[in-house]
């Protein structure tokens, strides 16, 4: 039987690394990989025609790497390519579904922090996809760990409930949805939307393109429980990493460049010197039991 060391990030290639760990391992990857054409000072750059047929090999390994009931959330962003905006986003989408991905969600990551901007013809991005793909449709979701408080909104709409608001209202478009408001009464958590509202990073300035800690918190929290394996292919500075080990998860990260992987080790042993050093276990690649 294979073991597998958890809690540490590889350097080099993610695609010939991945191949080296075994099938259906991970409960959870999430990952923000470069972006077509973006921090070529950093990874070199894939051009927009060419970022699909880069990136299939990878979420091949990916996909076998994945538990049956694990999720994949991708974290990436179209880039303006003469004037319009590229499609290669689109076409990853498409083509990893061909590849045998399910497409379950797409969740909205608002940078509610973004400066203003302006071009001839579009404004600032304000906010970037995350994509969730599953290998089959029944998967581990754990939906009460990201439940959100109330809100001010149910003081006054609960305090007069209407005879409509007592029973399921079928909603006048006849798309088949409904509502009864009265079945908030007396709660205080709520679930949240698919629109994240998170802040870039503005602290971290050793790194050319880091996601905020929240983000892969926020999946890991809603996908994993505690013991569970978290995979970021494209680490950067660790921050999936920081989150995983954060919420009692354990991490295995890959990430190409050396002042990086140092980075990220660094950031680690400084945050939790103790935990760091304690964890570094080895997990047998036995399937636990279905929960």
């Amino acid at each position: 039987m294979k073991r597998v060391e958890t809690n540490v990030i590889h350097r080099g290639d993610c695609h010939e690394i991945l191949q080296t760990l075994p099938d259906e391992f991970v409960d959870l990857i999430v990952t923000s990989p470069p972006y077509a054409d973006r921090r070529k000072h950093t990874y070199g750059g894939v051009p927009p025609a060419e970022y699909v047929e880069w990136f299939l090999p990878i979420t091949a390994e990916l996909k076998r790497v994945l538990k049956p009931d694990g999720s994949f959330v991708l974290n990436i962003k179209e880039r303006v390519v003469d004037g319009e905006r590229g499609t290669y986003v689109m076409e990853l989408v498409l083509a990893m579904r061909k590849q045998g991905w399910f497409w379950i969600e797409e969740y909205c990551w608002h940078k509610k922090n973004s400066y203003p901007g302006k071009w001839p013809n579009r404004f600032r991005d304000a906010w970037e996809h995350c994509y969730h793909f599953a290998k089959q449709k029944h998967f581990n979701m754990y939906q009460k760990s990201v439940m959100v408080p109330m809100g001010d909104w149910a003081d006054k709409r609960l305090k007069n409930l209407s005879k409509t608001d007592l029973v399921r209202d079928e909603s006048k478009s006849k798309s088949g949805f409904g509502k009864r408001v009265a079945n908030w009464i007396g709660r205080d958590l709520v679930y949240p939307t698919n629109v994240l509202h998170l802040a870039t990073e503005v602290s971290n300035k050793n790194h050319s393109a880091v996601f905020p800690l929240e983000l892969p918190s926020w999946f890991i929290k809603l996908f994993t429980q505690e013991g569970d394996v978290v995979l970021d292919p494209f680490m950067g500075s660790g921050t999936t990493a920081r989150a995983a080990i954060t919420l009692n998860r354990q991490y295995i990260g890959i990430e190409l460049q050396k002042e990086y992987v140092e980075l990220a080790n660094e950031t680690l042993e400084s945050i939790q010197p103790k935990l760091v050093a304690e964890s570094k276990t080895l997990y047998s690649t036995k399937k636990r039991k279905k929960r």
